[in-house]
């Protein structure tokens, strides 16, 4: 059997208050439509239909080749709004899903267990509920005396005896698909000169036929988007699911509650993550690290038994075993190889630590290519940029940078060289050669000084 997904897309959002359509609001870091395309496309293995509508130039760029589109220009309803998708899927699939871009917390699993469901159900429809003393303006399930679904009532329309019903309806729902374009067509204008999707459980029940119900697991799945209030509340279902997720698989997060991490990270096992941390963006982390508290990290690549405490990391490299911070900061293009360690206060950009460097407090390296086994004091500074251009330090293995020393680049240092405390290297210095002073030169020898 096959299956079709439609998404309904098309709303302004005006409760959002913003210029921004309301389904590309980012939720974990990237635009919320994107979490209904993934779970269609899980689900039916075929693209979905994205119905728009407002802002539809700016979705169709967002979405891209992972959807089919369908405009709905003048909005009149989610009836309405399903029809135009009806000249692309008639004829198609034997069964339908019908979801909602802005209800991003839904799971592809959810969606297959209401697939299996209509599978299995005589009558055309599956819908999914779910109870709740909040219903947030859901419509209420209605059942006869042997618990069948009769029909759906708008919160709007409803009774005060209706709204104490704790049951409300999702409106996601799955279809038979012939049976769904058959009947598209009946569904009446209501009072707000709109077609409700709803009412096609009043027809089909009218019609003699099953309608089935199946209630969600988890109400966090249903949460719809309509306020900027709604999307906190998003972002919080969402921070408490990916968080258990790691914890069940072997991360140690101290508290959840301060821990944000997106859905593009990936974490070892074992590896332990304190308060106050942030994780985003293709950010990978080895087996066994520690990292925070107060850390910011994002599109960052972390070794195993890596140290990260309170700094902030861009787009960089730690191979296994680095150490970084208190308030360090790793720029785009830092790269820190196997076991270097990065004292407090230091920042580096665009540069390459080579195994085993050791880079002292309040230090910054922009630009360079750092020996194996070298030791940076503190203080030490790259003058790397002349406010035109920028310049590069290569400094060699073994060498012994002089805490406050300034490296005016482009520069480069030998094997085993040295620099004394509070030099300005604005020369090459040969390998095994101590350099100080300002400018700095090299030590003379005895026989050089009585020659003077």
């Amino acid at each position: 059997m096959s299956l079709d997904v439609v998404i309904l897309a098309a709303g302004q959002g005006t409760r959002m208050k913003s210029a921004l359509p309301k389904v590309l609001h980012p939720l974990g870091g990237k635009p919320m439509v994107l979490y209904s395309v993934e779970a269609a496309v899980t689900v039916s293995q075929k693209a979905p239909v994205l119905i728009v509508g407002h802002g539809s130039d700016e979705v169709r760029n967002v979405v891209g080749d992972s959807a089919r589109f369908a405009g709905q220009e003048d909005q009149l309803g989610t009836g309405h709004a399903v029809a135009q998708a009806r000249s692309l899927l008639v004829g198609q699939g034997e069964h339908v899903i019908v979801i909602y871009a802005d209800m991003p917390l839904l799971k592809a699993e959810t969606l297959e267990t209401l697939y299996e469901a209509q599978k299995e159900n005589s009558g055309p429809i599956s819908l999914l509920t779910f109870e709740t003393d909040q219903p947030r303006g859901f419509g209420r399930i209605l059942r006869g005396y042997q618990g069948n679904v009769q029909a759906i009532v708008e919160e709007a329309q409803c009774t005060p005896e209706q709204l104490e019903i704790r049951e409300v309806n999702t409106g996601i729902y799955c279809f038979d698909a012939g049976w769904l374009w058959d009947h598209l067509d009946q569904i009446p204008l209501n009072a707000k000169g709109e077609y409700y999707l709803t009412d096609l459980v009043c027809i089909a029940v009218a019609e003699g036929a099953a309608v089935n119900a199946l209630a969600a697991d988890d109400p966090d799945e249903v949460l719809g988007i309509n306020t900027r209030v709604h999307l906190a509340e998003a972002e919080a279902a969402l921070r408490r699911r990916i968080n258990t997720e790691w914890m069940l698989n072997g991360v140690t997060i101290i508290d959840p509650a301060s821990t944000y991490i997106q859905p593009s990270v990936t974490i070892g096992c074992d590896t332990v993550i304190w308060p106050n941390t942030i994780l985003v963006g293709q950010t990978t982390i080895g087996e066994g690290s520690r990292i925070g508290p107060n850390s910011y990290i994002e599109g960052c690549t972390i070794g195993s038994r890596c140290k990260v405490l309170a700094a902030v990391l861009e787009f960089a490299v730690l191979e296994d075993d680095a150490q970084i911070g208190p308030f360090g900061h790793l720029r785009k293009g830092a790269y820190l190889e196997e076991g270097v360690r990065m004292g407090n206060f230091g920042e580096v950009k665009n540069s390459r630590l080579r195994k085993g460097v050791k880079m002292g407090h309040f230090s910054y390296i922009g630009d360079g290519d750092i020996g194996e086994g070298t030791n940076i004091g503190a203080g030490t500074i790259t003058c790397n940029y002349d406010g035109k251009q920028k310049y590069k330090t290569v400094i060699g293995k073994g060498v012994f940078i002089g805490s406050d020393t300034m490296l005016v680049a482009p520069v480069t240092l030998g094997d085993g060289a040295s620099t004394g405390a509070g030099s300005v290297v604005t020369s090459d210095v040969p390998p095994d050669t101590l350099v100080y002073g300002v400018p700095a030169r090299p030590r003379k020898s005895k026989q050089e000084k009585k020659e003077e």
